[in-house]
């Protein structure tokens, strides 16, 4: 059973909180950048969205210095927009820095300071961590960054708790996210509290990218991209999987439906994801129960069967596990959060 259905009946995009008018997300554009992970932000936040019964960001790409940045391709980015607009933004997003080496310049440190201090939350992506803590808002503080970066980060800045495992990190208002791919899965990920899980899962299934990515970097790290047939029948076991959460589902039968022994599915499922079948399984049901938390009043033993959980018990045991927090307690946060009675 799919995320947006209780007991087979699917539903419409809910209307959840209609955020704030104009929350302004603000992208840093620096020289030397790359203008692709400018463009995840714009994809996500800056692109219209009249399907949806919200209303969406306003984003604003600002500059150090008002006017060209020269880009990767020998092309310039023209903005009017400056660091002023950068600090004054709900949401700020740091997509790199030209040099992991250096530290930010005082004028952005300010302006980060700033809008952290006003309560923004603050985003980055790949190679931006080094100047979120360059101005000293991850001491103290959980933070990811690119694989290649991690041990730099650590080093340069012993005071920040640094994970280079993981695709992404949301610790409150600072959230970072590992290479420049990973800034797409936070994107989505930060859409899910503002707007709701289905219209997040929306913009996911535009972006033709799953709504949470299983694993983390660890499986990206020099491994050697090779072609396997085999890719492709675990593909097609996890679409299905996916559409039959409810049923119970083993490695057997997981590996019946990719035509391969158990032990052969495991194996490829392994390199595939960076985690075996049960695990990703259990997550995903998990994923899965939390649009029904969100957008339902659906009891929790309903929901736990709803989504292929034996029995509530097991259900909240890796609920917790997996979210830090109860069913119910996600449910009373989540509907405080959007302004509706508990």
């Amino acid at each position: 059973m799919s995320s947006s259905a209780v007991g087979g009946r699917p539903r419409a995009l809910p209307s959840p909180r209609q955020p704030a008018a104009g929350h302004r997300v603000a992208v840093l554009a620096y020289p030397g950048m790359s203008v692709f992970e400018t463009g995840i932000v714009t994809e996500v936040f800056g692109l219209p969205r009249p399907e949806f019964d919200v209303d969406w960001y306003d984003l604003v790409i600002c500059a150090e210095k008002p006017g060209p940045v020269p880009v990767v391709g020998g092309v310039s980015l023209h903005t009017p927009y400056g660091l002023a607009e950068l600090a004054a933004a709900r949401t700020v997003i740091v997509p790199g820095v030209p040099d992991v080496t250096a530290d930010p310049s005082p004028a952005l440190v300010a302006a980060l300071r700033t809008a952290h201090a006003r309560g923004a939350r603050i985003m980055s992506i790949c190679s931006g961590a080094f100047a979120l803590a360059g101005a000293g808002l991850l001491d103290g503080r959980r933070a990811t960054t690119h694989w290649r970066y991690a041990e730099l980060l650590a080093r340069r800045y012993p005071r920040v708790e640094v994970d280079p495992n993981v695709l992404y990190l949301d610790d409150g208002d600072l959230l970072t996210s590992a290479g420049s791919a990973a800034g797409l899965d936070l994107s989505v990920h930060v859409v899910r509290p503002d707007h709701g899980a289905a219209i997040a899962n929306a913009v996911a299934r535009r972006l033709v990218i799953p709504p949470h990515r299983d694993g983390g970097q660890a499986q990206f790290v020099e491994a050697p991209v090779t072609a396997d047939p085999a890719d492709d029948r675990i593909a097609a076991s996890i679409d299905w999987a996916l559409a039959h959460l409810a049923e119970p589902l083993s490695v057997a039968r997981l590996a019946g439906r990719a035509h391969m022994s158990p032990r052969t599915y495991l194996r490829h499922f392994t390199r595939a994801t960076g985690t075996s079948p049960i695990r990703w399984l259990i997550d995903q049901r998990v994923r899965a129960s939390l649009a029904l938390l969100e957008e339902t009043d659906a009891a929790i033993e309903q929901i736990a069967g709803a989504v292929g959980f034996d029995t509530p018990v097991t259900y909240r045991h890796h609920f917790g596990r997996i979210m830090l927090t109860s069913p119910s307690a996600y449910r009373r946060a989540f509907r405080t959060d959007a302004g509706r009675p508990t």
